[in-house]
């Protein structure tokens, strides 16, 4: 789970170059994830970043796909007053095995404690996605899972690992687009960008949805 944004919001354009050139609403990426910008980025768009602030704590018995669906809702309303006549991208993800969740390590330490919990075992990465129409009020929500299995790691395995690459930042302590996928087994996804953040099979369903021609 991610912290909960402190600052004030910010906004600022992509410096994306972009190949369509129809008219189309104003795209806002709620997010300050650099991953989910780089992803977006894939569709060539012309969007903006603007920072939500959004409460990402979990609700009393929630589950864990129902929280990353809420919050991804909760970030695209964070930002409508800035924009009234956008299309908003909100966007989170909850990782889980049983009844434990796996939030960003944030040190050294606790990504070691998380990759030896993780040894082994099967993890569900839940990706939640809305796009908020503001004008129309139009809202669509989905979920997205990806099922994510770990080898079993050794100790020197988990050194050489943090040794290489740096995942503090990411939930579960591997980035499957870095070196962090020598970590696992398999994956099972209906959409391949959804762990990295931001699923775009989904996102690009709700995009025609609301009249953006893609590709």
């Amino acid at each position: 789970m991610r912290r909960p944004f402190t600052s004030k919001a910010y906004c600022e354009k992509s410096l994306q170059k972009h190949s369509i050139t129809v008219n189309i609403p104003r795209l806002v990426l709620a997010s300050t994830s650099p991953y989910r910008r780089e992803l977006l980025g894939r569709l060539h768009l012309p969007f903006e970043v603007c920072a939500p602030e959004a409460d990402e704590t979990p609700l009393s018995g929630e589950a864990p796909a129902l929280t990353a669906e809420r919050l991804a809702v909760a970030k695209a309303a964070a930002v409508v007053e800035k924009y009234p006549d956008a299309l908003i991208i909100g966007s989170d993800q909850v990782a889980y095995c049983g009844n434990q969740r796996f939030s960003k390590p944030g040190s050294r330490e606790n990504a070691r404690l998380q990759l030896r919990s993780l040894s082994g075992k099967v993890v569900v990465f839940h990706t939640g996605l809305c796009l908020l129409n503001v004008q129309s009020g139009r809202r669509h929500v989905r979920g997205v899972a990806t099922e994510v299995r770990f080898r079993e790691l050794s100790d020197e395995e988990i050194e050489r690992y943090m040794d290489k690459e740096d995942a503090l930042n990411c939930a579960g302590s591997a980035r499957s687009e870095g070196l962090g996928v020598s970590l696992l087994e398999w994956m099972r996804s209906d959409d391949p960008t959804a762990l990295v953040g931001l699923p775009l099979i989904a996102l690009a369903e709700m995009l025609r949805a609301e009249g953006i021609p893609l590709p």
